[in-house]
């Protein structure tokens, strides 16, 4: 039987872990192996994994992998919902009508203004990669009106920041769009928005940290 001194001890070597575990991994939701799903988080998980996602580079999808990322991890939680949104992000990233520099360059607009530093590096590359130039995405992240954009360029981004700032869009910016990419592209730019207004709130209430201690590439805004 140990000593008061060695018990002290030991629940402070506890502690000391315990506290070194929550620095390494500040989720609030904790990543859960597929080993320990239950049969509905695991419908969903395979589900993701065997999507069109996998095959982006995600760091949350990565095929082999033990554990699905945030968000997904997240949803994990409320599983019918989660196949549900598993519906909806599918066809907003990957079957949407409007241009995928564009769908990504709204996923930006949405990032920055919640501040959501894991959205912004998972979606900054694939920005860049559909043919964002880098310049608009820094002045972007700078929090300033991006210099050079191209006339679809502005009218996205003009109607992603009237709709996050002022919870609506002028009758010039709502024309701009629709002449452009029509009623169901206005559509799909409000789906797209919201949709990642979700996200960045799932990834911020989680803290979901950057894969390999990444910089936050997202300054913070006075």
């Amino acid at each position: 039987m140990m000593n008061w001194k060695t018990a002290v001890l030991a629940a402070a070597t506890i502690a000391l872990a315990c506290n070194a575990v929550a620095q390494e991994d500040p989720r609030r939701f904790k990543l859960i192996p597929f080993a320990e799903m239950t049969p509905d988080q695991r419908k969903y998980a395979d589900a993701v994994m065997a999507g069109p996602t996998s095959s982006t580079g995600s760091a949350a999808v990565v095929p082999g992998a033990s554990t699905i990322g945030s968000p997904f991890n997240v949803y994990l939680r409320s599983p019918l919902l989660a196949d549900q949104l598993r519906r909806v992000g599918e066809y907003i990233r990957f079957k949407t009508t409007l241009p995928a520099k564009l769908n990504e360059f709204a996923i930006l607009v949405t990032a920055r203004q919640w501040g959501a530093q894991y959205e912004w590096f998972a979606h900054h590359r694939l920005a860049l990669k559909a043919g964002l130039n880098p310049a608009i995405a820094e002045d972007l992240a700078q929090g300033r009106r991006p210099a050079g954009m191209s006339d679809d360029e502005a009218a996205i981004y003009t109607f992603s920041q009237e709709l996050h700032t002022t919870h609506a869009v002028s009758d010039a910016t709502y024309k701009a769009v629709a002449d452009k990419f029509g009623e169901q592209g206005v559509m799909d730019l409000i789906a797209v928005n919201g949709y990642y207004v979700l996200v960045s709130m799932v990834l911020n209430v989680d803290r979901t940290p950057l894969p390999g201690g990444a910089k936050p590439p997202l300054p913070q805004l006075k």
